[in-house]
């Protein structure tokens, strides 16, 4: 397992609600897949919950029953998602959500994935404490991030989160002069409380 912060995969998923065990499934999984910082892969594909999308989640979200339609089944989907992370470590924004639908669909078909979770929120909160918001469309107007703010459609908001991870992964080596971030770091770092985190980094660097 690499373990470098700035080599692992980075995914979002569209779904049917807020929560796999309330039955909702995923309608659509976005992936950008980043090695020593460079993007080298990305994975994005529709696919068929087995039941209509609320009117609600076509407008929040741009996906339609139409859409869906002809879309491969979550099962066939999620074992080609499955191989295309063996391997790699993951980030989302706001993980605690997108790793809920990982796990839920996953489980479904039998597989796993040997990487571990790190969230871009909770870390932007304490790398970017003075930001108005960190949600993720916030957080990429607060970065000056190039945007044309079609948020909601899973690759198009795992780009943006790759780029703002970028962004802090750059942040936090400039403010503590480290050569390298590794990602057990950041997943402490996402841990660590606000009014700590200077005092942590400074420490990891001596």
């Amino acid at each position: 397992m690499i373990v470098n912060a700035d080599t692992l995969i980075i995914l979002d998923f569209e779904t049917t609600g807020l929560s796999p065990d309330m039955g909702d499934r995923a309608i659509e999984i976005g992936a950008v897949k980043i090695e020593d910082g460079k993007i080298t892969g990305r994975f994005q594909e529709l696919m068929h919950p087995g039941r209509r999308v609320s009117s609600f989640i076509a407008d929040y979200t741009g996906i339609t029953n139409t859409m869906l339609e002809d879309a491969a089944p979550c099962e066939e989907v999620m074992h080609r998602f499955a191989d295309f992370i063996q391997g790699y470590n993951l980030v989302a924004h706001n993980a605690s959500f997108d790793k809920r639908f990982l796990d839920a669909e996953l489980t479904r078909i039998g597989r796993g994935y040997d990487g571990e979770f790190s969230c871009s929120l909770l870390v932007a909160r304490r790398i970017f404490q003075d930001a108005p918001s960190h949600k993720l469309g916030e957080l990429i107007k607060y970065t000056n991030i190039p945007s044309d703010g079609g948020f909601h459609r899973a690759l198009f908001d795992s780009e943006m989160t790759t780029k703002l991870w970028l962004v802090m992964l750059d942040e936090m080596k400039s403010r503590y002069s480290l050569a390298c971030i590794p990602f057990p770091l950041v997943q402490t770092l996402a841990k660590t409380p606000k009014k700590s985190v200077d005092s942590f980094l400074r420490r990891y660097n001596q």
